[in-house]
This record gives C-alpha cells, sequence and structure tokens, in this order.
C-alpha cells in the first residue's frame, strides 16, 4: 500500500518527480566520478570480500579527497569572482558540481615534497549576493 501511495504520488506531483530525479542524478554522477577514479578493476571481479571492501573503502575516501580538493578550489575560485564585482548567487553556486575530471591527473607526476607542511586554516564561508532576497547585503552561506 506504501509503494502504491508513493508511486501515485510520484506519477501526479511533478514537484516530487523534480526532487526524487535530482537526488538520483547527485547519487549516479558520484558514483561515475568514484568509479572514474577507480583503478584495479581485476581485483574487485575476485572473489575475495575482504579485498573488495578494503578496495572500495580506498576508493570511497580517494573519491571524498578529490571531491573536497575540488571544492576548495572551486570556493577560491567564487571569492576571487565576488572580490572582481561578478555577482555570485546561490543559484549559480548550486549548480556546480565538484566531479569536475578535466583537471585530474589520475596517473600523473605529483610532488611529495610539501607533505609534511601543515595547510593553512580553511574559512568554510562565502558571500553569496541573492537577487530574489531582495537586498544588495550579502549573506554568509557554507561553501
Amino acid at each position: 500500500m506504501i509503494r502504491t501511495i508513493t508511486l501515485l504520488r510520484f506519477i501526479s506531483e511533478p514537484e516530487l518527480r523534480e526532487e526524487i530525479t535530482a537526488a538520483t542524478n547527485k547519487a549516479e554522477a558520484y558514483q561515475g566520478f568514484s568509479a572514474w577514479l577507480r583503478f584495479g578493476h581485476e581485483m574487485i571481479e575476485r572473489n575475495d570480500p575482504a579485498e573488495q571492501e578494503k578496495i572500495i573503502k580506498f576508493n570511497t575516501l580517494l573519491a571524498n579527497c578529490v571531491i573536497f580538493h575540488t571544492a576548495l578550489d572551486m570556493t577560491a575560485v567564487l571569492r576571487q569572482l565576488a572580490q572582481e564585482g561578478w555577482p555570485v548567487t546561490p543559484a549559480a553556486v548550486a549548480d556546480l558540481s565538484p566531479y569536475i575530471r578535466e583537471r585530474i591527473k589520475r596517473f600523473g607526476e605529483y610532488a611529495t615534497d610539501g607533505l609534511t607542511d601543515p595547510p593553512g586554516a580553511f574559512d568554510p564561508h562565502l558571500d553569496l549576493h541573492d537577487p530574489l532576497a531582495g537586498n544588495e547585503a550579502p549573506t554568509a552561506h557554507a561553501a
């Protein structure tokens, strides 16, 4: 009965369909990005549950690290655009995705000489202008 009610709501409510589709698209985008980052497919195909679990956890950690780094880079660019006077709205930020592949060198050369240096403190706030709010005062939103 619950499934039938949910299905009827899905069919009759466009807003619910849009919400479910958006959530599904986000999950699929993450899975596609994670699969793109993954290497060693032959190891997952083996029937060793411990190795499979390890590979999946390491791949999830790698994907989350790359996504976090991309989000930091995107935040820096958004801050720079805002300082230059470009309008950075919540709607524009909501359309961005951290699953960018073009600039990632999966098997490239990476410098490791600065790994012992701790990173600087990160400020998670990004001032956005919301034209729909009716004011020009910036509001703080987490990036």
